[in-house]
């Protein structure tokens, strides 16, 4: 049912679903969600919590293996790596990826479970970013990494999105790379 949720979800948010269409596309019956869950609405909850969770924990793992040496390059490779794989891989990974950026709009209540994942993987860009642009003091770098987290929110939603989904992972990330780590260089000053 999750499944389900999240690719629903990933087409019309929240309040475009309906417990019907969930269970119809999970094979279950509607009584299966009160059973597990309560609710159509903890249902979709608990889904976007997942989705939410998985992006974190590849992000915050890809951008935790570099050292403060780290090129900007390299962290905005390392930081978009999970958005390029979701668009080269399709289906669900892109399903999770389109879940994540619609909350990231609008977030649903409960959004604060996960702040302490936000914040670590928020904390992890900066650590790398503070030794690439030694100027810039910790909230601008702070406001740069939330830029270039919601380019990849835009991007899952956008057109465009769809349109990198036919190419392969590599020629995603050589067109992405060198724009996220532009967001983090930031205008010379």
């Amino acid at each position: 049912m999750l499944s389900a949720a999240l690719e629903l979800l990933s087409q019309r948010g929240q309040e475009g679903v309906t417990l019907r269409e969930i269970t119809q596309k999970a094979g279950a019956n509607v009584a299966a969600v009160s059973y597990h869950f309560g609710s159509l609405k903890a249902l979709c909850d608990v889904a976007i919590e997942h989705a939410l969770e998985r992006y974190l924990d590849a992000q915050i793992r890809e951008v935790d293996a570099l050292t403060e040496s780290a090129t900007l390059s390299e962290l905005a490779e390392a930081f978009a790596r999970p958005m390029v794989s979701a668009l080269a891989a399709g289906g669900q990974e892109l399903a999770v990826m389109r879940t994540v950026a619609r909350v990231g709009i609008d977030p649903p209540e409960g959004w604060e479970r996960l702040t302490g994942k936000f914040e670590q993987a928020r904390q992890q860009a900066v650590r790398v970013l503070a030794a690439n642009v030694p100027e810039a003091d910790e909230q601008e770098l702070v406001f740069r990494v939330r830029c270039a987290a919601g380019m990849l929110n835009w991007l899952a939603l956008a057109p465009i999105g769809a349109e990198l989904a036919t190419e392969p992972a590599e020629q995603v990330a050589r067109m992405l790379i060198p724009v996220v780590a532009g967001a983090f260089r930031g205008a010379a000053r």
